[in-house]
């Protein structure tokens, strides 16, 4: 994902090639995603730039924005995969590797795939550029308000300050009091966009390394030192890369991001060149690459700050149980009581069905059909809504119920004829009285 450097390396470009020109065409796809989600469309995007100048471009963290002659200003979020392309300079941060460069020029169309607005300006020389797109987690939405209030305003009125653009706000003072009053590991706590913007995966990385810093640190647990480090580390950091406008190859080799880039690759370097082991973990919901020899814990982390407060009995607690957990066992209690009453079983002197064990439930439902009147006298035997002879004997009769079916009476009635005067059935057998 684009971070503070790349994002301010395409605002540099939109100085550079767009800025003062005026928009002779301009062409929309209509995304749901893109323009959808955040309250626009592709034509009213369309149709709000065609005809503008572009006066001037502004950043805060992984945010940046066009000013317009006159309102409204997109703002764009780059996601995961969004770039801004322009078609006489190569914009891009990554670098290809020797061989690519030729084949991709060799396959270069305008518009470019996965484009989600191209334009072009009315002066000369011209000027193509166009926003593209694969995954479609890209936001470009419309601000209809003065160019001076759009830090004023959602969704950048919600994101902390920038610390290029807004270094003077991000004090040691200011660090030291955020610290304090979070209570979440330290990385965590950066990349968090309602913190401080611009600050991603990556660049948190490298800060937490320059700091000497364990990322699942605790952030109110970091000494006033600490914290004065990690101050000189985010501005040292974010304003190296802001200046080299995230040209990875002029990084410094003594930084982490040149040799980060290991896992789950065969035979990539894990390790700094000076020996030190590079290891993985998650932290802040993001894969963090940590040098433990370095970034060594000076206080509690996760496990260890939850045990601490609970003075040490969080290995004793039971596990919870959620409300949805305990719903599904009284449920399934319920539901095998009902299973139990509706196949016959006895009840207790409260009433309360009496729970049988498996296998008896088992031979109970196999017999069921066949000796539904077990230690009943065959003489008593009756059959719901039929009238049933036994060898002569007076008719038995019981009111018809809704699921009667005239087979299984038969059936029944078949049965109970071939038994004998006298005879009693006891446990699927029958036996003289």
């Amino acid at each position: 994902m684009p971070e503070i450097a790349e994002v301010a390396r395409i605002v540099h470009y939109i100085r550079k090639h767009l800025v003062g020109k005026t928009l002779s065409k301009v062409i929309a796809a209509d995304d749901a995603n893109v323009y959808g989600k955040v309250g626009t469309s592709g034509a009213e995007f369309q149709k709000a730039l065609t005809g503008k100048k572009i006066v001037a471009a502004g950043q805060q963290g992984k945010y940046f924005w066009i000013v317009m002659d006159k309102p409204p200003h997109p703002l764009m979020h780059f996601g995961m995969t969004g770039w801004l392309k322009i078609k006489s300079e190569d914009t891009y941060y990554y670098r290809k590797k020797e061989g690519e460069e030729a084949e991709e020029e060799e396959e270069e169309e305008w518009p470019p795939r996965f484009w989600k607005f191209h334009l072009a300006t009315k002066e000369e020389p011209r000027v193509e550029a166009a926003f593209v797109d694969s995954r479609r987690f890209a936001r470009i939405r419309l601000l209809d308000c003065k160019a001076d209030e759009i830090r004023r305003i959602s969704p950048l009125k919600e994101n902390g300050p920038d610390p290029v653009v807004d270094k003077d706000l991000v004090t040691v003072d200011w660090l030291l009091d955020l610290c304090r009053r979070k209570k979440i590991p330290i990385k965590a706590l950066l990349l968090d966009q309602a913190n401080i913007s611009g600050i991603g995966n990556w660049v948190g990385d490298e800060i937490m390394f320059h700091a000497k810093m364990h990322p699942e640190q605790y952030s109110n647990t970091l000494s006033e030192e600490q914290i004065t480090q990690l101050h000189e580390s985010i501005h040292y950091i974010c304003g190296k890369a802001v200046d080299l406008l995230a040209d990875s190859d002029r990084y410094p080799e003594n930084w982490l991001f040149k040799h980060r880039w290991g896992k789950g690759k065969k035979d990539a370097p894990k390790s700094l060149p000076s020996g030190e082991k590079i290891t993985f973990l998650t932290v802040g919901g993001r894969t963090s690459a940590v040098v433990p020899a370095v970034q060594k814990k000076t206080g509690p982390v996760a496990k260890e700050m939850s045990e601490a407060e609970s003075g040490g009995e969080a290995q004793d607690r039971k596990p919870k149980i959620s409300a949805a957990k305990v719903g599904n066992k009284r449920k399934s209690k319920d539901e095998d009581q009902k299973d139990v009453v509706g196949d016959g079983e006895t009840t207790g002197v409260s009433g309360v069905a009496k729970k049988t064990p498996p296998a008896k439930r088992q031979r109970k439902s196999k017999f069921k059909e066949e000796l539904s009147e077990e230690d009943v006298p065959v003489a008593d035997a009756t059959v719901k809504g039929k009238k049933v002879k036994v060898d002569g004997r007076q008719e038995a009769t019981e009111p018809a119920g809704k699921e009667a079916k005239a087979g299984k009476a038969k059936k029944i009635a078949a049965k109970a004829s071939v038994v004998a005067p006298g005879a009693k059935r006891r446990s699927g057998r029958l036996s003289r009285v």
